[in-house]
């Protein structure tokens, strides 16, 4: 039951923290403005750490497709 009580408050929580979330950003002043920004940070952020994390794995995969172009070209 005590489990029951906390998934719920933490969906209430997340549900909340969306509406708010949704309503800066389709608020008509310039709050509109800074959820953009917020929501560009946060891309640029997730991709920085997508680029460090798998660096390697996308220098391969790059390469190898450099490689067969220009094996198809030559």
């Amino acid at each position: 039951m005590e489990v029951f009580i906390m998934m719920a408050t933490l969906k209430n929580r997340i549900r909340m923290a969306g509406l708010k979330t949704m309503n800066v950003l389709a608020n008509k002043s310039g709050d509109q403005m800074t959820g953009w920004l917020i929501v560009v940070l946060i891309v640029v952020v997730v991709g920085a750490v997508f680029m460090t994390l798998y660096q390697g794995s996308i220098t391969t995969i790059w390469n190898s497709i450099v490689t067969k172009i220009t094996g198809l070209l030559s």
